[in-house]
């Protein structure tokens, strides 16, 4: 692919040459020049704007400079300026040991969908544009030629828009509902989402396959090494090795996260007919928080908090996470769970701790329903209180 930005300050398109994008451009995947407008303008000063017609504020980029810019750029003759930054190392990466089968997105839904039409592609980042998604970072993925026209201050003459489409396929975009100073940084953003796509710059094709968006939802929560970290685990599905189970962690909490932040994407993906029944029960769920506190010896905790996930799924508890807290007892002198075991035994406890369990989970079941279903889980003869409420 090549890329081209037109832009008053070439300077900024200066993170082009860095990260991924910069070894993009190493391996010759794709090849970007940035070119300062004002090459084309006259006069001392090279003005590129002049006053509105009608009156108004702010100033209005000149066509007398932006059509010749947009002429050359449109040859394709121009040189690629920008070079990597620095050399990058050339080591393996996932899909060169084990090949990928994805070779590019297709078009897609577009006026020029069939791919016959091989007019570069003019991109004009501006408030008034069609919103900017990752549908269209995949259309335009598959593009020869890609050119990102920078307006500032109160844009450029509308004309100029007009007049690019006898030699370039034209997309006025917008990447949200606020108003940036010019284009660079939005040329940026939308720079980064498409070159990404193209195979063979991200070195695993499932990173952008799985993305939020791909397919319609937003993508669930991520998690590393350590295990345990501040008091907090990660979900012991993902140790289980059972893929089929893994997938439906995800998407299940895919689900769940687009339904609190972005409930308009799930009920496009129902329009679609994209959601399964079992998507539709996962939605059904509820997050709930079960704290209940036990006195426990610290060899069957260990069982405990290991198994507890898998045996609260077949009481319809999904997706348990489990974290723990151990109580002093030097702190809790009264501690009822203490006094009930001292009654119970006539001696205070010797191994056993006090220990508090906090169990994240999603459930169709009521608060007391899912407090029982966990005390039934603990060992027998474990004393134990607590309660289960809305996270």
């Amino acid at each position: 692919m090549r890329i081209d930005v037109v832009t008053i300050f070439p300077e900024y398109l200066e993170p082009l040459r860095h990260a991924l994008l910069g070894k993009a451009i190493e391996q010759g995947l794709i090849s970007v020049g940035v070119h300062d407008l004002r090459q084309w303008a006259s006069g001392a000063h090279r003005t590129v704007d002049d006053s509105p017609c009608g009156g108004g504020p702010g100033m209005v980029m000149l066509p007398t400079v932006w059509g010749p810019a947009l002429d050359d750029v449109a040859e394709g003759n121009l040189e690629a300026s920008l070079s990597s930054a620095q050399p990058h190392a050339d080591k393996p990466r996932h899909d060169d040991l084990q090949p990928s089968s994805f070779s590019g997105y297709t078009h897609g839904e577009s006026t020029y969908s069939d791919g016959t039409d091989d007019r570069p592609l003019l991109v004009v980042p501006t408030p008034t544009g069609t919103p900017f998604t990752q549908e269209t970072a995949q259309r335009w993925s598959r593009e020869r030629h890609v050119v990102f026209a920078c307006g500032r201050y109160e844009g450029i003459d509308s004309r100029v828009i007009t007049d690019a489409a006898k030699r370039y396929k034209v997309e006025e975009v917008s990447i949200g509902d606020y108003v940036l100073i010019g284009g660079e940084v939005a040329t940026l953003v939308m720079a980064e989402a498409v070159v990404r796509l193209i195979p063979g710059v991200l070195g695993n094709a499932s990173s952008h396959l799985e993305d939020s968006f791909s397919d319609g939802l937003l993508e669930g929560p991520s998690y590393t090494k350590p295990r345990h970290w501040r008091g907090q685990s990660v979900p012991d599905i993902l140790f289980s090795g059972d893929h089929n189970a893994i997938a439906r962690w995800h998407r299940d909490q895919s689900l769940a996260l687009t339904a609190a932040r972005r409930p308009d994407l799930l009920d496009a993906a129902r329009q679609r007919g994209d959601l399964s029944e079992r998507d539709e029960q996962a939605l059904d769920l509820r997050d709930v928080i079960t704290e209940i506190q036990i006195l426990i010896d610290p060899k069957q905790l260990k069982g405990l908090t290991k198994d507890l996930p898998t045996r609260l799924a077949k009481d319809n508890i999904f997706f348990a996470t489990v974290t723990t807290e151990e109580i002093s007892q030097a702190c809790q002198a009264d501690n009822m769970l203490i006094a009930a075991y001292e009654q119970q035994h006539g001696q205070p406890p010797a191994t056993q701790r006090t220990i508090q369990l906090y169990i994240h989970a999603r459930t169709t079941l009521g608060d007391a329903a899912c407090t029982r279903a966990v005390a039934n889980k603990l060992p027998e003869g474990t004393q134990w209180y607590g309660t289960t409420h809305h996270a």
